[in-house]
């Protein structure tokens, strides 16, 4: 019979004033016995909803019925079917938008906690796992990978298990793409990408960093290599602003500046070679998950206020609402319906303060949201040294510019024609966030799945 409680299970977690001092991981994770019950609270379906809501399309119920087995290591075999980086998926994946929200559980209760059991196999296999995973059979031919974060890594990761002898390509000096630089430590430690990652290489997928593609190598030289097909997992890693006055002041930060000299160059460190500033105050612009990562990360530097500013209210922030919740529960102030107007800065050519201005929601734009509208005469200023802006990214252009018949669109986003992944060129394929721009770990994933099937098709059409 299964276990008919309710309520899933809570995830244990550092104090908020504790965590909000240190990096360490917020969330500790399920113990052995609490996962099997939360397991146990699976009803199995026959339709299998969850899975439904899985971009990477998970065999969810089979993974959970061998936890509530205690089968824990036939659970991770499942898990390792349909996805290479679970252990990144169990932390940062959205499932309360996606698996979870299908499940049949929720209904008249909560979910059963899907994202926090595959957590706990991924985090029980590789504590406890020693063998190395089997090196699939080549099947002689060769694809190229550009970019090594989420996207990139799981069509890597699908490709080799097919066979294919297959070259990742990644423009940092470390592997994991936003991974490495943009999720802060205390979400998503990096041993744990780095393991993701070595997962990879041992079965034959060779990784080569510092390789800025584009200038070092181009998707022709590619081709002329023996490379078959290639596919383009390069993200979205050019920050935007607003263009208001006052961001080019001492103290403002991109949002991915700022969370890769943390997360990348371990800037919070006391023997840290980056330079970064240590404010007494901090204004976060947006209201995403980055906007809540670099708040959150700022606070942990030794910030006394930290302020996220957006411009729709609190029902409307993007992030994900455990990342709202913990952010609140650290001490983070919310200035929801406010938008900056300026950026204020001393005679140094510091930043001093911001002003801003009050918001209101009018009708839905384009995205069906509700616009913003200011209200007139309601400016105001928040006294800070330092302003992170978090309101987006776009893809490097460096790509399609140097490449022939590669479209983008107005955004710079490569265009694809289809589910696959094919791009306007012959053989490129391309998806995660330098097709969608800005978007989810595991969007990225699916994109990378997707395009990797569809790379196996057209090399065997060949």
């Amino acid at each position: 019979m299964p276990n008919m409680d309710p309520k899933k299970h809570e995830m244990p977690v550092q104090a908020p004033d504790v965590r909000n001092k240190n990096f360490d991981e917020v969330a500790l994770g399920y113990t052995y016995e609490v996962a099997v019950e939360e397991a146990q609270r699976c009803l199995n379906c026959k339709n299998r909803p969850c899975v439904e809501g899985c971009p990477v399309a998970i065999r969810i119920p089979d993974f959970i019925a061998r936890v509530a087995e205690g089968d824990i290591e036939g659970a991770f075999d499942v898990l390792n079917e349909s996805t290479s980086l679970p252990a990144v998926c169990g932390r940062v994946c959205p499932q309360e938008t996606q698996c979870e929200e299908r499940c049949v559980r929720g209904i008249k209760g909560e979910s059963v906690g899907i994202g926090r059991l595959e957590r706990f196999v991924a985090d029980y296999h590789r504590e406890n796992n020693t063998k190395k995973p089997a090196m699939p059979e080549p099947n002689g031919h060769k694809v190229a990978i550009i970019g090594a974060g989420p996207s990139g890594l799981t069509a890597a990761g699908d490709l080799a298990k097919l066979g294919y002898k297959v070259t990742v390509y990644e423009a940092l000096h470390v592997a994991g793409g936003v991974l490495s630089y943009g999720i802060p430590e205390f979400r998503l430690p990096k041993a744990i990408v780095n393991q993701e990652v070595q997962n990879l290489i041992d079965i034959g997928v060779d990784i080569e960093t510092n390789m800025v593609m584009g200038k070092v190598l181009t998707i022709d030289e590619l081709f002329e290599m023996g490379n078959e097909a290639i596919f383009v997992g390069s993200g979205a890693g050019l920050p935007r602003f607003m263009n208001i006055p006052g961001e080019s002041l001492n103290g403002v930060y991109s949002a991915n500046e700022f969370l890769t000299r943390i997360n990348l160059m371990k800037a919070y460190q006391p023997d840290s070679k980056t330079p970064i500033q240590h404010a007494k105050k901090t204004v976060v612009v947006g209201g995403g998950n980055v906007a809540m990562d670099a708040a959150r990360s700022a606070m942990r530097l030794g910030s006394d206020e930290v302020y996220i500013v957006y411009r729709r209210g609190m029902e409307e922030l993007p992030a994900r609402n455990e990342e709202i919740e913990h952010a609140e529960e650290e001490g983070i102030i919310f200035k929801t319906l406010h938008n900056p107007v300026e950026i204020l800065g001393d005679e140094n050519g510091n930043v001093r303060g911001i002003r801003c201005i009050k918001m209101e929601l009018g009708e839905p734009d384009e995205s069906g949201r509700r616009r913003p509208i200011e209200v007139p005469g309601s400016e105001f200023e928040i006294d800070c040294d330092s302003v992170i802006m978090a309101i987006g990214t776009s893809p490097n252009p460096l790509i399609s510019s140097t490449t022939p018949g590669l479209d983008t669109n107005k955004r710079g986003c490569l265009i694809t024609k289809d589910d696959s992944g094919l791009t306007t060129r012959d053989g490129v394929y391309a998806g995660g966030d330098a097709v969608t721009g800005a978007a989810t770990v595991i969007l990225a994933m699916g994109a990378g799945k997707s395009a990797a099937a569809a790379i196996d098709e057209y090399i065997k059409g060949k």
